[in-house]
């Protein structure tokens, strides 16, 4: 769980001074923030956001989320773009922390997605993944399935203080995840976050796509699990079939997806349920004093977890047959 790094204001307006982007004229932290220091800049010249990393963003992947970035925007996808310093530098030091200024977006987040926004939102995956092929950079996904346990190891001894019996039923999800896992699935750049809050709208158009500091190469699918997760289950936790269907039927009007990653959906789809579920659960046992945001509830992604549990094949998510 992040705190918030709280940025003197000599030292912000010494670190903006080295930017051709003008004087600051305000900074407002965004308390959405979970992993990072985010603050909404204005300048004389508009508005950026200005993030500071936090211990848990590796100093070292840095350079690839940036390059990433710029990559993907180079390639047509509406993304922020780092903001290079008078030394030509995308990344310098603010409060003892690393630091990077970007391009603000215009557009916001939806609250309640529709049909549509979920159709909308696989197109964009599907062109991520497309557009990101050729990136030379690679980095692992440190929250793939051999992350799990780790996390799971660190909140067993209070899981059940969370709800009862939890402790047991993820080690037995994440022992059948460890034994089935695929292997050999296409695989490149996965955005691995793409939440809600992580994409905007301009009124039913989506306008862009933010927060690219969990992106990692890892299974295309897998990325499309997280998101069948992230988008289309209801407030009273229930499956929404035609959401799912258009969020997949738009993924594949961009990039078709192979047998085997259709037969991988379901396994998948767990495996996203349980990857997040342990991460809210290890924040959610662990908050800090001063933490500004409260943790995200772990037991939302332990019913989505039951839910993919039962389903048997990529047709319970909503993928019916192409027309021949």
């Amino acid at each position: 769980m992040a705190v918030y790094t709280e940025v003197p204001d000599d030292e912000l307006s010494a670190f903006v001074a080295g930017y051709d982007i003008g004087a600051v004229l305000a900074a407002k932290g965004i308390a959405e923030g979970v992993e990072n220091s985010n603050f909404l800049l204005h300048t004389e010249t508009g508005f950026f956001i200005l993030t500071l990393y936090e211990k848990r963003v590796r100093e070292s992947d840095l350079p690839f989320f940036i390059g990433l970035m710029e990559h993907l925007a180079a390639k047509g996808l509406v993304c922020p773009q780092p903001v290079k310093n008078r030394k030509g530098e995308a990344l310098g030091r603010l409060a003892g922390r690393p630091a990077a200024i970007v391009t603000f977006l215009d557009g916001m987040g939806v609250k309640r997605p529709g049909t549509a926004h979920c159709g909308a939102v696989g197109e964009a995956l599907a062109r991520l993944h497309l557009a990101g092929a050729d990136f030379p950079m690679t980095r692992e996904n440190a929250l793939s399935v051999a992350g799990w346990r780790p996390l799971f190891e660190a909140a067993r001894e209070r899981a059940d203080t969370v709800t009862p019996g939890l402790r047991d039923a993820a080690e037995a999800a994440l022992v059948a995840l460890e034994r089935d896992w695929p292997k050999g699935l296409p695989s490149g750049v996965i955005h691995a976050d793409l939440f809600p809050d992580n994409v905007f709208f301009i009124g039913p158009q989506l306008s862009g796509l933010i927060d690219f500091y969990f992106a990692c190469t890892d299974g295309f699918a897998y990325d499309l699990a997280i998101c069948l997760n992230a988008w289309c289950f209801e407030q009273d936790g229930s499956y929404n079939l035609t959401k799912g269907q258009a969020m997949i039927a738009g993924y594949r009007r961009v990039r078709e997806l192979t047998d085997p990653e259709i037969e991988a959906l379901p396994i998948l789809c767990r495996g996203a349920a349980l990857r997040f579920m342990l991460t809210r659960l290890v924040d959610w046992l662990n908050v800090p004093p001063g933490a500004l945001v409260r943790p995200k509830d772990p037991l939302e992604y332990y019913r989505k977890l039951r839910f993919h549990q039962r389903a048997e094949s990529a047709a319970d998510y909503g993928l019916v047959a192409l027309p021949a």
